[in-house]
């Protein structure tokens, strides 16, 4: 598994250094996005303040949005046949997902790193020990691959490049949007707000925050509730138990969709 793995991870990162307009979708969004909400919602909700919550909060977006990548890179082999040619070849069918997820996991890698020297060069800086930021790192990465799995059923079970595109902005607004990634959850009327606290993008824009030591605004409610009070347990407890349903659905999707 490992070696077939590693043989779909470089063909896919060739498929990248000969389109290199692919890396746009993880550098330059997450810019666009940065500087936006930085500078657009920044000069209302406080400056420096606001953009010291805003960057946790782009992280946990980008993350979702990233699992674009890999949603329309296996649909589109779906659609080329790639993926037909992988399955009678004797390979593993979890290093045909593995490979796609991992590659795509790299480019999102580079993106977090365009994404915080982006936030140093905007005033976010990480306010707590080395150790707490890199469990805040660690808590995005492990999110990704989650998301990552996430956008790989999906791009399985649509039919074609443009389904899998729109199917994958369906449900990567809302969960991005109805969350504390930009604002407070606890500003939400109604049954908005239970929703975006106990949203997984919210869980995990909580814990960096926590861990990275960078506070709310100061006219924004303060997070309250049992999910911003174990905003780190949460967040990787709902990542695992992502990975624990998708990885079987992607291969058992795999198996029917190319059979």
């Amino acid at each position: 598994m490992f070696t077939d793995t590693a043989v779909i991870v470089e063909r896919n990162l060739l498929t990248v250094r000969r389109i290199p307009t692919l890396l746009m979708s993880a550098t330059v969004q997450p810019l666009m996005f940065v500087f936006l909400f930085a500078y657009v919602f920044g000069a209302t909700f406080g400056g420096g303040s606001y953009r010291e919550f805003l960057m946790s909060g782009i992280f946990a977006q980008t993350v979702v949005f990233n699992a674009a990548i890999t949603t329309v890179g296996l649909a589109n082999d779906m659609s080329d046949g790639i993926i037909d040619r992988l399955r009678s070849l004797p390979m593993s069918r979890l290093g045909v997902i593995a490979g796609r997820v991992t590659s795509d996991m790299l480019l999102g890698i580079i993106g977090l790193g365009v994404m915080v020297a982006c936030g140093l060069a905007i005033g976010w800086r990480i306010r707590d020990s080395a150790l707490d930021a890199l469990v805040a790192f660690g808590i995005i990465l492990l999110f990704a691959l989650a998301m990552a799995l996430v956008g790989a059923v999906t791009g399985l079970a649509a039919p074609n490049v443009e389904v899998a595109q729109s199917i994958g902005f369906l449900w990567m607004f809302p969960v991005t949007f109805l969350s504390s990634a930009f604002i407070s959850a606890q500003s939400l009327p109604g049954i908005l707000r239970p929703i975006a606290e106990w949203n997984p993008v919210t869980a995990v824009a909580t814990a960096c925050r926590q861990k990275f030591g960078n506070a709310s605004p100061p006219d924004f409610p303060a997070a309250t509730g049992w999910v911003a009070e174990h905003a780190v347990g949460y967040s990787i407890a709902t990542s695992v138990a992502i990975l624990a349903i998708c990885i079987p659905v992607s291969l058992i999707m795999y198996r029917r969709s190319t059979s």
